[in-house]
């Protein structure tokens, strides 16, 4: 006879593990990557202090190490200010929750090396893509609920900037699909390693030069930083927030930031591997790699203007996407005669 009880305790035991498993990487990735959001706010500032040829903080802590920490703290303390006159107080609540967790949950299909990842499944790619998408929703839902009309102005740039440039980022990573034939994301690093050139950079320059351009206008960067502009719209869709709803949103652009990062370094520069090993630091080039991109991110915040709205829409429209549909003929012409 089957012995049912004994099929039962087994399955329980290796989901118990499993969960168990995932649960203490999702928490060891999660707060690693918060320590590098607070700290990634203190390098920018820093950076772009010495290219304008300013100090930048440097009070709290030696070198203004804690400013970061300092700054979590105050936001924690103020009060948390909820309009009388939003539409929808649930909405406007829950708002800031949806950015940061979609941006969150990214992370679990991201792999930081061979043997860390969290949920290594076929569509990793399409997870990525799908929950950046769902992060801007969190965005739009602010500009609605707050009842604003900066706030609402913020929200509808939002999700014409989102609908521009995610179809943009899309397209720019099918080359990667078809030249690595899959969407899981380790299967991509390992064939980006079997790849005469060990990174996509090379052949898919036009892709990796599309994507970034969008993942900078995805998260909200200068100089695509239309929906929240100072300059006209106040804050744009978070001008009601205050607190710790207006601190989520900060994390949440931050990591959204590092997520694009990240799925960059996987996608174009060969993930994890090096030109040669570093012992006992698996991860060592993905990290160089990563804090090269973050540079970039805060470099071209230092160098460029903001773009006018118009120009945002056209860069998108009759720029971006044309040069990756550009690209996708080329990897085709690639895969053909290759």
């Amino acid at each position: 006879m089957i012995d049912f009880q004994a099929i039962f305790d087994t399955t329980n035991h290796f989901l118990l593990k499993y969960l168990g498993l995932s649960v203490f990487k999702s928490l060891v990735l999660v707060g690693i990557t918060l320590l590098h959001v607070a700290y990634t706010t203190y390098a920018e500032r820093k950076i772009i202090g010495h290219m304008q040829q300013r100090l930048g903080p440097n009070r709290v802590g030696p070198r203004g190490l804690l400013q970061p920490i300092a700054d979590v703290l105050k936001l924690i303390h103020k009060e948390d200010i909820i309009p009388s006159c939003v539409d929808s107080p649930g909405v406007f609540k829950l708002a800031p929750f949806i950015s940061l967790v979609a941006g969150a949950t990214s992370l679990s299909v991201i792999p930081i090396w061979e043997h860390f990842v969290i949920t290594n499944v076929n569509i990793g790619l399409l997870v990525v893509l799908a929950m950046s998408s769902l992060s801007s929703f969190g965005v739009i839902l602010a500009g609605w609920a707050s009842n604003s009309r900066y706030s609402f102005l913020g929200g509808l740039r939002a999700s014409a900037q989102v609908i521009s440039y995610e179809i943009a980022m899309a397209l720019a990573l099918v080359g990667v699909m078809m030249l690595a034939g899959s969407m899981n994301l380790v299967d991509i690093v390992k064939a980006q390693i079997s790849s005469p050139y060990k990174v996509y950079l090379i052949p898919q320059i036009i892709g990796f030069f599309v994507f970034m351009v969008a993942a900078i206008a995805e998260t909200n960067r200068t100089p695509f930083d239309l929906p929240e502009a100072e300059s006209e719209l106040v804050a744009g869709y978070f001008v009601e927030y205050s607190g710790i709803r207006f601190a989520l949103f900060y994390l949440a652009e931050y990591f959204g930031m590092i997520v694009m990062c990240m799925l960059a370094v996987v996608c174009f520069l060969g993930g994890w591997y090096g030109p040669f090993e570093v012992p006992g630091v698996p991860f060592f080039w993905f990290l160089v790699k990563l804090y090269f991109l973050i540079f970039f991110y805060i470099w071209v915040r230092a160098t460029l203007p903001r773009y006018r709205y118009d120009q945002l829409m056209g860069l998108g429209w009759k720029v971006l996407i044309p040069l990756s549909l550009l690209n996708i003929a080329i990897t085709g012409l690639i895969k053909i005669l290759v």
